[in-house]
């Protein structure tokens, strides 16, 4: 019998790769082009969306000031950098909907139960941590930022340094917010309990008000802003987690009584 038509053991492993990561290659064209199609909605209101942006800063300049663009490339670079990040940050639900179905197959199903409900709730966080930034915590250090300076200092930000400013904070409140999240992720797979999370509370909230000071600017309103939030999210991720781990033993407890019910029936009926 010819050998030509049949693949070696080598190529039979390959094979499985080299699908996947074509596959991977497809996923991130289509993520890719979720972003520049949102991009080119959104260019044409860049300056727009810039003005939205720099509202809490604007409303707070004293009067007669504004905000200036020292380089020259600024008034297009500026807008166009806080575009594409927005591009990027609508897409996300796109993007981990592609991850989702990148993974899925190779999990099973009660872990599919878990990632569905782990994948939403993660988008709601992160833009819900955005929101947090701008309708909370902007006003409230810019409105200290802008009082304290000297009296002969006019306040006029640079567009670019403002943007960077803004987006650094928007990542990290959106990611602090992911926090129920890991936290609910750890006990899930048995890397921690509930206790043990309990008991490495005082640790926890001193790390968060480190985090706060290296992810913040220098200032105590600001790096508690992060803290707090970061520590409450923690307390809500344990709460999950205990929730979650009950749920599940309740449904394994179930699986097993079905399971031991079947057995019995099967045995009666073999007697007979």
């Amino acid at each position: 019998m010819s050998d030509k038509n049949q693949g070696t053991p080598e190529q039979d492993q390959e094979q499985p790769l080299i699908s996947h990561l074509v596959e991977l290659r497809q996923r991130l064209m289509y993520v890719l082009f979720a972003v520049l199609v949102i991009f080119l909605g959104l260019f044409y209101f860049a300056n727009d969306l810039y003005t939205y942006l720099s509202a809490p800063l604007t409303a707070l300049l004293p009067e007669g000031t504004s905000m200036i663009a020292t380089d020259v490339t600024s008034p297009f670079f500026a807008p166009f950098k806080l575009t594409l990040v927005a591009a990027i940050f609508l897409a996300m639900p796109f993007v981990l909907h592609q991850i989702w179905g990148f993974i899925a197959p190779g999990l099973y199903k009660h872990e599919k139960r878990l990632a569905v409900p782990l994948l939403v709730s993660s988008i709601f966080l992160f833009y819900a941590g955005i929101a947090f930034a701008y309708f909370v915590v902007f006003p409230l250090i810019f409105g200290f930022f802008t009082s304290v300076g000297p009296e002969n200092v006019a306040v006029m930000t640079d567009i670019s340094s403002y943007l960077n400013f803004v987006l650094k904070l928007f990542f990290a409140f959106g990611v602090v917010f992911e926090i129920p999240i890991a936290t609910l992720l750890l006990i899930w797979t048995g890397a921690a309990t509930p206790e043990g999370l309990r008991q490495k509370r005082a640790y926890v909230i001193v790390g968060c008000f480190v985090l706060g000071m290296l992810l913040t600017p220098p200032d105590v309103i600001s790096q508690s802003l992060l803290a707090v939030p970061m520590w409450l999210l923690f307390e809500a991720g344990i709460l999950l987690g205990v929730i979650f781990v009950r749920k599940e033993k309740e449904e394994e407890d179930e699986e097993l009584e079905d399971e031991f019910a079947e057995a019995m029936q099967e045995e009666e009926e073999n007697s007979k």
